[in-house]
């Protein structure tokens, strides 16, 4: 059988077995969900079959680490990163499988979005005297590592990689890729729906009642854990690498001032679509924050930071969710759900009717959720559907990912 023959037989088939791959901005590692799929679509019938979460050993996390930022990011480096990254994922996969009983041979196709590196999805014109090309050329652009290619080689499977670039290329952002899930996942006929992500960014996908996927909205609100760990991190000289339990922010006192400060950040104000990563709200707003930070204890600051995630989400459900439906119930997921004082912060500051629940109560395995969602996206994508949504990346419809036979 030619790669075409079974890429053809694959994609005939009703039920079919994905492994999605996915790793946070947050790089704590490589999540690796095996999960079994019928049919596709809106009608897809989606069940998880295992899941396991590889860690990065901390040397290599500190060099992805170095990519993030301009000062310390070098070419070589971005070159052999794609391909040791692209190794590791290839090795949590065969892992996952064997650890289940399954051979790769078993495996009909593997997702993955990569790790990505930088994210820059603002259209620029670029300034090129290119007289052939007809006209100015518009751009945006978004790079990750972890290459599909070899994760194609090392396990033979189907391999459906860089899933957010067709979107870029349609015009869109490229982001929040899991929107595209929810909606298969966890749209209600009669409910309305935030499922609110918060890994290193926050993210929202906004379910109105019976959606169908041309009224989902999602955009990302904004930091999640990312300034709250590297404040733990600088200010702990090293020791931690998160505020573990929320226990320091809980010891603090918010500064009000210093949050109003934030708050006027223009990310927060820019209307939907919108996304953003490390470039905004890495390490260089973390030293921005620590710079003017005064007299406040560091107790205080993570505590500023905890408020600086709690409101900007509410901020904005209230500003560009609520005037286009109801909000039922909040569905609440990634690290930052498991932090008592973010979530004891949100409550706060949401609205007092709507239910805030876990993945967990609504019949999905937080921890999974990601990788859960590039499996069901690269099935759908496998069958020629449209994977991204229009109303959360603005992009044009499009079927995401390249495909290594």
């Amino acid at each position: 059988m030619s790669r075409l023959q079974r890429l053809m037989r694959v994609a005939g088939k009703r039920r079919r077995l994905v492994v999605g791959l996915m790793s946070g901005t947050s790089v704590d590692g490589i999540d690796a969900a095996l999960v079994e799929i019928e049919g596709g679509g809106e009608d897809a019938r989606v069940h998880l079959v295992a899941f396991r979460s590889f860690p990065f050993p901390d040397s290599l996390r500190q060099r992805i680490f170095h990519l993030f930022d301009p000062a310390t990011a070098r070419i070589e480096e971005l070159c052999k990163l794609d391909f040791l990254v692209g190794e590791l994922f290839a090795e949590a996969a065969k892992r996952l499988l064997a650890e289940n009983g399954f051979a790769p041979e078993d495996v009909d196709v593997i997702g993955t979005a990569g790790q990505t590196v930088w994210h820059a999805p603002e259209p620029v014109v670029a300034e090129l005297a290119v007289d052939w090309a007809g006209e100015l050329l518009m751009t945006r652009s978004t790079l990750a590592i972890g290459q599909s290619a070899v994760i194609a080689e090392r396990t033979g499977a189907l391999t459906l990689g860089d899933l957010r670039v067709r979107d870029v290329a349609a015009g869109g952002h490229g982001a929040p890729l899991i929107a595209y899930a929810d909606w298969v996942l966890l749209r209600h006929p009669t409910l309305g729906r935030c499922v609110q992500n918060i890994g290193g960014i926050g993210n929202v996908t906004y379910l109105p009642p019976g959606a169908a996927r041309q009224d989902v909205v999602a955009f990302d609100t904004g930091p999640g854990n990312m300034v709250i760990d590297a404040l733990a991190e600088a200010l702990s000289a090293g020791e931690m690498k998160f505020d573990r339990d929320g226990a320091m922010a809980a010891r603090g006192q918010v500064r009000e001032a210093l949050l109003a400060e934030l708050r006027e950040h223009p990310f927060f104000a820019r209307e939907p679509p919108k996304t953003t990563g490390r470039e905004v709200f890495g390490v260089q707003f973390a030293r921005e924050l620590l710079a003017r930070a005064g007299d406040a204890a560091p107790e205080d600051l993570v505590a500023t930071a905890t408020a600086l995630t709690a409101s900007t989400i509410a901020e904005a459900y209230e500003r560009f969710l609520a005037p286009r439906g109801p909000i039922d119930e909040v569905i609440v997921g990634g690290g930052g759900a498991k932090n008592p004082t973010l979530m004891r912060m949100l409550r706060e500051r949401l609205p007092s009717d709507a239910i805030i629940v876990r993945h967990e109560e609504r019949g999905i395995d937080s921890r999974a959720k990601e990788a859960l969602g590039i499996a069901v996206i690269a099935n759908d994508s496998l069958l020629g559907l449209e994977t991204n949504v229009t109303g959360a990346t603005g992009g044009r419809g499009t079927v995401l990912g390249k495909l290594n036979l």
